[in-house]
């Protein structure tokens, strides 16, 4: 009978046969940090089998406390739910740059997935659909396994542009913006589509009018992102000219954690943000106030602007991981 059990379950190998983990399917990414990122705790590459969930692999490599039949994440290294100084916390975790709409237990990965379990307060909002932090995804490699394409919009003024040959000239920030994506081997779709990861590019007079990137302007709960515009005036000596509606500029707001404005970035700070609409791909903006923002914003599209941060804006060269901490 041994005999037999053997050979049955080598011609069954593929399947697992119930006393493995089954056949690899590469490296996962996995990041675990506090405080929206601010803290690093875990950074790893772990080797990954077809029967792993993200949480399989977490309590592969940390110390775990479940709740509600193992499905529920408590408690990372010690690390567990609860309240400080009345703000509750707790861990949420997102694959590829996207917040997991089920739970870890029930999350199967397909290998190349990046992982990031971040520890926060919650109680401005329990909902931040889409982080820029785990750059180059979801641009490189998809969403858990699944690619989609990736519609670069140009929304920046026309003014600056020119046409050679027929065709319209990108703006620098456009063309900054796809350099940064062919570097990560990301192929640019022209147009875009309901199953198209979308990246909006240009000033924020412009890029407002798109339905996600409006979200910004109903404050983190409903966008998760920590950042405001509120309209700015660029003096007429700095125009050079008369004043029209393409000179429409915005200050860039940080928000702290509360959501409440810590800082006044003025309009030539970038933003790099990501969010969706109605559960929807995740819609990336790159953006700022004035002109200058956006080439600022275009020009930090890489892991040393962006590594395990929720949303950055860059002003005066300096790189502002948002929200800003609470004082």
């Amino acid at each position: 009978m041994a005999v037999v059990s053997a050979l049955l379950c080598a011609a069954l190998a593929t399947a697992g046969c119930g006393l493995g983990p089954g056949a690899d399917i590469g490296a996962v990414g996995l990041t675990v940090t506090r405080e929206f990122g601010a803290v690093p705790v875990l950074d790893t590459s772990v080797g990954a089998s077809e029967s792993d969930t993200v949480m399989r692999v977490l309590e592969g490599e940390a110390d775990v406390e479940t709740r509600y039949g193992g499905g529920f994440v408590h408690a990372i290294d010690g690390v567990a739910e609860g309240s400080r100084d009345g703000d509750p916390y707790d861990w949420f975790f997102y694959v590829d740059g996207v917040e997991s709409p089920i739970g870890a237990a029930d999350y199967d990965l397909e290998g190349g997935e990046r992982v990031w379990w971040d520890y926060r307060d919650w109680g401005t909002t329990n909902h931040v659909p889409a982080v820029v932090g785990s750059w180059p995804a979801p641009f490189s490699d998809g969403i858990g396994g699944k690619r989609y394409p990736v519609a670069l919009e140009c929304l920046e003024r026309s003014r600056g542009s020119f046409v050679r040959n027929n065709r319209t000239k990108e703006p620098r920030s456009c063309e900054v913006t796809r350099e940064a994506l062919e570097r990560e081997g990301v192929e640019v779709a022209s147009g875009t589509s309901d199953d198209s990861i979308q990246i909006l590019v240009g000033p924020w007079a412009q890029v407002r009018r798109d339905p996600a990137a409006a979200l910004l302007e109903a404050g983190p709960a409903e966008s998760g992102v920590f950042t405001d515009f509120q309209p700015g005036v660029r003096p007429l000596s700095a125009i050079g000219r008369q004043r029209t509606n393409a000179d429409a500029v915005f200050e860039l707001l940080a928000l702290d954690e509360a959501g409440k404005v810590g800082r006044d970035l003025g309009p030539d700070a970038g933003l790099v943000a990501a969010t969706s609409r109605y559960g929807g791909l995740p819609v990336w903006i790159v953006t700022g106030g004035s002109p200058a923002g956006v080439r600022a914003a275009a020009e930090s599209l890489d892991a040393e602007h962006l590594r395990d941060h929720y949303a950055v804006a860059i002003a005066g060269g300096e790189t502002i991981p948002l929200p800003l901490e609470e004082r």
